[in-house]
C-alpha cells in the first residue's frame, strides 16, 4: 500500500469533495474495442478489490465507470458494497455495449432508464455525476434533450451533478454552459479541448480530464517520466480540476499518485 496520500478539494460549483485523481474502471468490465497499447485479462473479483483497496488509501476517492464499459458498473456495485459514502462514483448514459459493438441513444426516455438501470447495477440510491456519453456530435446530442433529463433526475435526487463526456470544443463549452460538469481529452498529444477548460477555468466549472495519459500510449515506453510530464502539464491548466486515470496495475496506480503529489511540490 502506498503512503503517498491525496488531497482532497471542493470541485468548482458542487457541493462535495473530490480527489484530483480519480480511477477509470473500463479494464474492470470490458477488455475488447479498446484502445490501449497491449491486450489485457479483466481481472479477478480479488485483484478488482485488492485495486479499489490500494486506490482508496492513496486518497483516491473518484472512481468513473459507464454502462458501456461492459460489466464495470455491475462489479462496482458489488465491489464497493458497505463502502459508499467512501467514493465520489461518475457514471455515464448514452452510450451502449453489446456483443463487441457500441450504439448510441440520446433520448430523454432512454436517459432515464439507463440511469435507472445504472442505480440498480451499482447498488445505490444516487449517482454523483451523471455525464451523456457523446458519439462525438456534440451540439446533435445536446439538442435531443438528454441534458435536460439529467437535470430533472438531480432535481429528483438520483443524481447530484449532470455533465457531458464531450469530443468537440463547441460541445464541451456548449454542455459546461447547460450543466455542473464536462469531461474531455487533455493531454500532451492532443490540446484542442483546451479552449473548454479556458472556459470552466473562468465560469466555475468543473472540468475531468479523460484520457490523461492517451490511454497509456504516453506512458508506454516510459513509465515514469512520462506520467510526470503529463502530470505536469494537464494540471498546469487551472481549469483542469481531476483526471480520471484508467489502471488495473498496482505500480502504476500508485506511481501516478506519487507523480502527481511530486508534480504539485514541486510547484
Amino acid at each position: 500500500m502506498s503512503h503517498v496520500l491525496l488531497p482532497q478539494k471542493n470541485v468548482p460549483g458542487l457541493d462535495f469533495n473530490i480527489s484530483p485523481l480519480g480511477l477509470g474502471t473500463v479494464k474492470l468490465g470490458r477488455n475488447q474495442g479498446v484502445k490501449y497499447p497491449s491486450a489485457f485479462e479483466l481481472p479477478s473479483d480479488s485483484e478488482a478489490k485488492e485495486l479499489l483497496a490500494t486506490a482508496k488509501s492513496c486518497g483516491i476517492n473518484l472512481i468513473d465507470t459507464a454502462p458501456a464499459y461492459g460489466s464495470s458498473e455491475e462489479r462496482l456495485g458489488g465491489l464497493l458494497k458497505g463502502q459508499r459514502e467512501d467514493w465520489v462514483i461518475v457514471s455515464k448514459a448514452g452510450e451502449e455495449f453489446d456483443n463487441g459493438e457500441s450504439s448510441f441513444d440520446f433520448r430523454p426516455e432512454h436517459i432515464r432508464k439507463s440511469v435507472e438501470r445504472s442505480l440498480k447495477r451499482l447498488n445505490t440510491d444516487y449517482i454523483d455525476m451523471l455525464l451523456l456519453h457523446s458519439d462525438g456530435n456534440d451540439l446533435d446530442v445536446i439538442s435531443q434533450g438528454g441534458l435536460e433529463a439529467l437535470t430533472e433526475l438531480k432535481q429528483a435526487g438520483l443524481i447530484r451533478a449532470t455533465g457531458m463526456s464531450t469530443k468537440t470544443v463547441a460541445g464541451g463549452i456548449a454542455a459546461a454552459k447547460r450543466s455542473d460538469c464536462v469531461m474531455i481529452t487533455y493531454n500532451l498529444n492532443e490540446t484542442a479541448e483546451a479552449e473548454v477548460l479556458d472556459f470552466c477555468a473562468a465560469n466555475h466549472k468543473t472540468a475531468l480530464i479523460k484520457k490523461a495519459l492517451a490511454s497509456g500510449h504516453i506512458a508506454h515506453n516510459n513509465q515514469a517520466s512520462g506520467v510526470a510530464e503529463s502530470m505536469k502539464f494537464v494540471f498546469s491548466h487551472p481549469g483542469a480540476t481531476a483526471a480520471i486515470i484508467g489502471t488495473i496495475n498496482l505500480k502504476h496506480l500508485m506511481g501516478n499518485v506519487e507523480s502527481y503529489m511530486q508534480t504539485m511540490n514541486n510547484g
